[in-house]
């Protein structure tokens, strides 16, 4: 298995090579990113300083080695770049050295913050909806799916199934919309929730953050239709397959209650594909939620990167980019890791 893992993570790795790449030739390959930084005034000595900084100045794949240098947590760099990027890790050597070290991903062009602080801000936002979505669709999703197999071709069967279609055929931006309109604004006043609003609320006496988990009700049930429709349907699906399996028969000639055969026997070998959508959309939430936070005001990545690209702020584009892929990535490979603990049959 840590072999299986270790390889994974090269070709992971692989991958976000081929991301930066990408990322670098459509935000810095074309245009000149110091008229964005300096704005509409500025003198040419001011232009050519912020090329300097910006490594503009170079040929374009040394441009590229620099910024892979920047982003990548082993790199090289002189105590004068430790100190004016302000890198955190550990480093050894002379003039140039070499370490382990947080990404760079640089400063933004409109905060001149760094980039990896505006994100990691953003972040648990991003996070909280993800998980919350996800949570609904498998808590719900799971279970119908199975009702709607063990009771197949009754009402609850015909009922599963519909409403499934429904969610998957609904696009996600669209399902924000009439849900923030009717539940957010036209019934308002009975569900008591707003069209927008965060996950933290500012207290204005103390200036302190307040917690406010009432906000993540909306954006969270219209991020996780899309996947609980789909959790229910792979679930309804390997339980009918698995419900004919001869092992299920042994178990029921075993004398085993109906419950225990269903809820412990057959659900568990109906789960890797449902452990394949559940890993694989909770990726795609974290990477995908960008309409959903931007249609609710939700304080996330999402939102963060679309604010981003309306200014041309793009250092924050590119590492929200690769942030997303990384998580994709990262949960990928638990995916992977799951399959040979609910099904040992993988680890072979």
């Amino acid at each position: 298995m840590l072999s299986f893992i270790l390889k994974k993570l090269l070709y992971g790795l692989l991958v976000l090579v081929g991301v930066t790449v990408l990322v670098f030739v459509l935000f810095q390959g074309f245009g000149d990113p110091s008229r964005l930084v300096m704005g509409q005034t500025g003198s040419k000595a001011t232009q050519e300083n912020i090329r300097k900084e910006l490594y503009l100045d170079q040929p374009k794949y040394k441009q590229f080695l620099l910024y892979l240098n920047d982003v990548s947590p082993l790199g090289f760099h002189t105590a004068e770049e430790i100190k004016s990027k302000e890198l955190k890790g550990f480093f050894i050597g002379g003039e140039r050295k070499v370490g382990l070290k947080l990404p760079y991903l640089r400063k933004s062009y409109q905060t001149k913050k760094a980039v990896s602080d505006v994100l990691l801000e953003a972040l648990p936002g991003t996070l909280l909806l993800a998980l919350a979505a996800m949570l609904i669709a498998v808590l719900i999703g799971i279970p119908l799916g199975v009702v709607a197999a063990v009771k197949q071709n009754t009402w609850l069967d015909t009922s599963a199934v519909f409403t499934s279609i429904v969610g998957i055929s609904a696009p996600s931006f669209f399902m924000g919309i009439i849900i923030a309109y009717l539940f957010g604004f036209v019934w308002s006043e009975w569900t008591g929730l707003h069209i927008t609003g965060s996950w933290f609320d500012m207290d204005l006496t103390t200036g302190e953050k307040r917690l406010t988990l009432q906000n993540l009700i909306l954006p969270a049930i219209t991020l996780g239709i899309r996947p609980l429709a789909i959790i229910t349907q792979l679930t309804r699906s390997a339980m009918l397959d698995v419900l004919d399996q001869d092992f299920i028969r042994t178990a029921y000639a075993k004398g085993l209650s109906r419950r225990v055969v269903i809820w412990k026997h057959a659900l568990r070998n109906a789960l890797n594909p449902v452990i394949t959508a559940v890993t694989g959309w909770f990726a795609e939430l974290l990477a995908g939620a960008f309409f959903i936070e931007y249609i609710f005001g939700w304080k996330g990545i999402g939102k963060v990167t679309v604010d981003a690209l309306e200014k041309l702020d793009f250092p924050v584009v590119m590492g929200s980019v690769l942030i997303s892929a990384t998580f994709f990535i990262l949960v990928n490979i638990l995916a992977d890791i799951l399959y040979g603990i609910v099904d040992p049959r993988v680890r072979i």
